[in-house]
């Protein structure tokens, strides 16, 4: 398990053959492992192709303990789906005991194994060894994760049969523990989908689809898995936000263990009795659910059916899933934006080197208040602009002859870095923007745009906010926050309480989306569950690069690199371009190469949202 590096040296690997035939791999947990001296790690399984099975050897008979620990960890790499092998390597008391998918512990380089001589001999019938690491994350029982840090020390305990003189495990850590690297090779990550309980979309007025992401294993029939989550409920952190269309209870027909598409595309979902009495429009919506869920794993899957008591129910093909809910990865924008030389906001009639740009319509683009940041709604026809000092924010229509109006609000910060924020509006078409006062600093909200803002309760917010960018479901927020000089990205959670005479909002259980960053200059969502970062880790060069919403960083994280950026803009449509603004001006990313240069001029790049 885990140790991509150790010590400064590689250990050497432990495996059994590689069956080409059947695109399997055996894991043997038969080396030697020395019973005292220096920490060693479990060298990990190097990546596999996606259709390389793993699978891990049994003990030995006359296995050692340090041979015995070696072997469990490594199984715990495998494909094994229920961890069959691993269990051989336990009591059956310690097997019963033990509870594999309850939580999963990532170290940096895997499980270092220590021999603890106190704990036993190998000549007596008991053995105990140490288990330390650097956490990275952990994977709850509900496959989310968390981001963690710290010291991993845990200990194993080994006893000898008396009747067979077999060693086995007795007492072990719950869980199972590996190593970043065999995380990476073993578990992927996917989005599970449920709707926004207090929120509709402006455009159509259809739930907003919410994607909830988890970690699954890659090779283990991940489709049942995601069906399985999705079936079983949000997860925590998402649960008091979202609601699932699935009664509760619902589950796959007894006696259904694995589940693929047919050579049409189309899934077929048996479920128990209690989906059998559903009427037909909330049938569509768990189609809907299940449809965007398997299509976050394997996109051809274009059609969804339904079954409960042996009856077909609905089914619901791609083409009218966006009939049913909205989702943010829908929201294609017609332009790009971006404020240029002479503080307009400009849009971009079209993305790539021959790009041709033109004045917004109206007074945000005809240059008579100078701007220093805008947002425009995601229909795109209407912007909020903040003037060049940083004090007032106007709202108008994006439609030519209209007039700017008085200001929805004013910030007395003294300075322009004490004053507002750069806008963001939301999928339901509110307005979201902080004020930087240091004598009040708040998080506002103006309904639609307008009126009397809505101060935002930020419990355990600790720092001041520099950049705010809500996601298209409108449940979930991004925030840049300074504190003591150290910039961080967070995710927070929107709550609403709609019961009285105005709206109550808060944002709760912030956590970081970038842990590993000292410095966040720059940030846009890029996807459901996915944002773009510009950033550096402390003492490191600036970086761009990708990561997920609940701190993890996906394979294709790293982008090519760029210096002194001022903004980024992404689209949470995954095929909208990307583009940024530096000293240069404004670049785009074209798909496979560098940044180029659009235009030599350009403060701010932004998309609708």
């Amino acid at each position: 398990m885990g140790a991509d590096r150790e010590g400064g040296r590689r250990r050497t690997p432990v495996r059994g053959t590689a069956y080409a035939v059947c695109g399997v791999v055996l894991l043997a947990g038969c080396a030697s492992m020395p019973d005292s001296g220096d920490l060693r790690g479990v060298e990990s399984t190097p990546r596999q192709e996606t259709q390389v099975r793993v699978f891990a050897l049994p003990p030995r008979d006359d296995a050692p303990p340090a041979e015995i620990v070696q072997g469990f960890l490594e199984a715990l790499t495998s494909d094994d789906p229920g961890y069959a092998t691993a269990r051989q390597y336990l009591t059956p008391s310690a097997s019963q005991l033990w509870k594999p998918e309850r939580s999963t512990t990532v170290l940096a380089d895997g499980p270092a194994t220590q021999a603890d001589r106190p704990g036993g001999r190998e000549d007596g019938d008991d053995f105990t060894f140490r288990l330390t690491g650097t956490r990275v994350a952990t994977i709850d029982a509900q496959q989310s994760y968390t981001p963690a840090s710290g010291d991993y020390d845990q200990t194993v305990h080994l006893t000898r049969d008396k009747k067979s003189g077999h060693w086995r495990i007795d007492s072990l850590p719950e869980g199972v523990v590996m190593g970043k690297s065999d995380f990476q090779r073993n578990y992927m990550s996917l989005n599970k989908y449920y709707f926004a309980s207090h929120t509709t979309s402006a455009r159509s007025g259809q739930p907003m689809a919410v994607a909830d992401p988890v970690y699954v294993r890659e090779r283990v029939d991940p489709t049942t898995q995601m069906v399985n989550s999705l079936l079983n409920g949000p997860t925590r952190w998402l649960r008091p936000v979202v609601r699932s269309s699935f009664p509760t209870g619902t589950a796959l027909s007894k006696g259904v263990t694995a589940l693929a598409p047919d050579d049409q595309n189309k899934l077929t979902v048996p479920l128990n009795d209690k989906a059998a009495r559903i009427g037909h429009g909330k049938c569509e919506e768990m189609a809907a659910q299940l449809l965007f869920t398997l299509q976050s794993l394997n996109p051809t899957v274009d059609e969804v059916e339904i079954r409960a008591g042996g009856n077909p129910l609905c089914s619901l093909v791609e083409e009218r899933a966006g009939t049913v809910a909205e989702r943010g990865a829908e929201d294609r924008p017609d332009y790009l934006y971006f404020i240029d030389a002479r503080h307009r906001l400009v849009r971009m009639t079209n993305a790539g080197d021959s790009a041709s740009s033109e004045p917004v319509p109206g007074t945000l683009g005809d240059g008579t208040k100078p701007l220093r940041s805008v947002a425009v709604a995601r229909d795109e026809h209407s912007a909020a602009g903040v003037a060049l000092d940083g004090k007032t924010l106007y709202v108008t229509s994006t439609v030519a002859g209209n007039s700017l109006g008085d200001p929805v609000l004013q910030s007395k910060g003294k300075t322009e870095a004490d004053r507002l924020t750069t806008p963001s509006w939301d999928g339901q078409g509110d307005l979201w923007v902080a004020d930087r006062d240091p004598a009040d600093p708040r998080l506002l909200l103006l309904e639609k745009g307008a009126g009397e803002p809505l101060e935002v309760l930020t419990p355990g917010l600790d720092g001041r906010i520099n950049t705010v960018r809500v996601a298209a479901d409108g449940v979930r927020i991004a925030l840049v926050v300074d504190r003591n000089g150290k910039q961080s990205l967070l995710i927070g959670r929107i709550e609403r309480d709609t019961s009285g005479e105005r709206p109550t909002v808060a944002v709760q259980e912030l956590r970081s989306a970038t842990p590993d960053l000292e410095q966040v200059t720059a940030m846009s969502w890029a996807g459901e569950n996915r944002l773009v970062v510009v950033g550096r880790e402390a003492g490191g060069v600036e970086q761009v690069q990708y990561v997920q919403s609940d701190g993890s960083i996906p394979e294709t994280g790293t982008l090519p690199g760029l210096t002194e950026v001022t903004s980024i803009a992404a689209s949470e449509d995954s095929e909208a371009p990307l583009f940024a603004t530096s000293k240069e001006g404004l670049l785009w990313l074209p798909g496979g190469s560098g940044w180029r240069t659009l235009k030599e001029t350009g403060s701010v790049a932004f998309y609708p949202g």
